[in-house]
């Protein structure tokens, strides 16, 4: 009785043993890439599976989207400018039977190709491309790498480049090219504003032209404006019509006035502009120096 009770123990135990490595189970986001004897059978999951033991293999693997951070690579960029960039891919597994024939460790592939993708893409960029045109370059490594790990089984979906450190010298040279570049703006913005200042200040003159009496009243606008501040300056205005008649004895003299007196006879007298007195000499004639000298001596 005692064998009979032995034997039937390790028989259960043996049926356990046997049933706990037949039964596995899977979670929704997981399948079962199964070989019988070395040959690929059907894919199975989720939920429970059943293996023959000791004839079948599993191989456990996750469809869910993977984040790859991919490391720091040093590139050289189009234009010879060293930068060091990061990045970070996002990928998951759409065929899980491939992923486990066609490669030995997908992860391990996908990273591999990601890191060379993103030097030869971003070697072919320039530094100022790699600044403003990230979303550009982030298609063009997304479709390279997906397109390399297509064969496997894996969807790239997205890749990002997150950081770009470039040297301190090239930095001070970037901030000194977009200093120059606001203030080249800011004259374009101000010579455009005095243009247009100059322009509406030709119409207002135009129109001030036509009706003197406007500029009385500008005359008035400035007064109040020069009133209201705390200042002592005193303000009086004179029209112009009332100095004008004053203002006619100031004239400069024409150049005909100016002439240069010359005298005109033997006794020394003197005229101005075109009049001469004795010495032989008519109304309205002009006595040169020479003819002077011959007569004084």
């Amino acid at each position: 009785m005692t064998t009979v009770l032995v034997v039937l123990s390790v028989f259960v135990v043996l049926i356990a043993v046997l049933v706990g490595m037949s039964v596995r189970v899977l979670r929704e986001y997981e399948r079962a890439v199964v070989f019988r004897l070395g040959r690929l059978i059907t894919l199975k999951g989720p939920g429970l599976v059943i293996l023959v033991p000791a004839i079948d293999r599993m191989e456990r693997v996750s469809l869910r989207t993977v984040t790859l951070k991919i490391p720091v690579q040093e590139v050289i960029t189009r234009d010879n400018v060293p930068v060091k960039v990061t990045a970070v891919t996002y990928f998951r597994v759409v065929d899980a039977d491939r992923s486990i024939v066609e490669v030995e460790d997908f992860l391990a592939a996908t990273s591999q190709i990601a890191q060379t993708t993103l030097r030869s893409i971003l070697g072919k960029a320039e530094l100022d491309s790699l600044l403003s045109e990230r979303e550009r370059l982030n298609e063009d490594l997304q479709k390279v790498i997906d397109q390399q790990t297509e064969p496997w089984g894996v969807k790239v979906t997205t890749v990002e480049i997150k950081d770009v450190e470039i040297p301190a010298n090239m930095q001070r040279a970037i901030a000194r090219q977009a200093e120059a570049e606001r203030e080249r703006r800011a004259k374009i913005i101000n010579a455009d504003a005095e243009f247009q200042a100059s322009a509406k200040l030709a119409e207002a003159a135009e129109v001030i032209s036509r009706n003197p009496t406007t500029l009385q009243l500008r005359y008035l606008q400035t007064l109040h404006e020069i009133g209201s501040e705390n200042n002592s300056t005193v303000v009086f205005p004179l029209p112009l019509d009332l100095v004008r008649p004053f203002m006619g004895g100031g004239v400069a003299a024409t150049p005909a006035a100016e002439e240069r007196v010359r005298p005109t006879g033997a006794f020394g007298h003197f005229a101005t502009g075109s009049t001469a007195v004795n010495g032989g000499v008519g109304v309205n004639d002009r006595v040169s120096d020479r003819e002077i000298g011959e007569r004084l001596g």
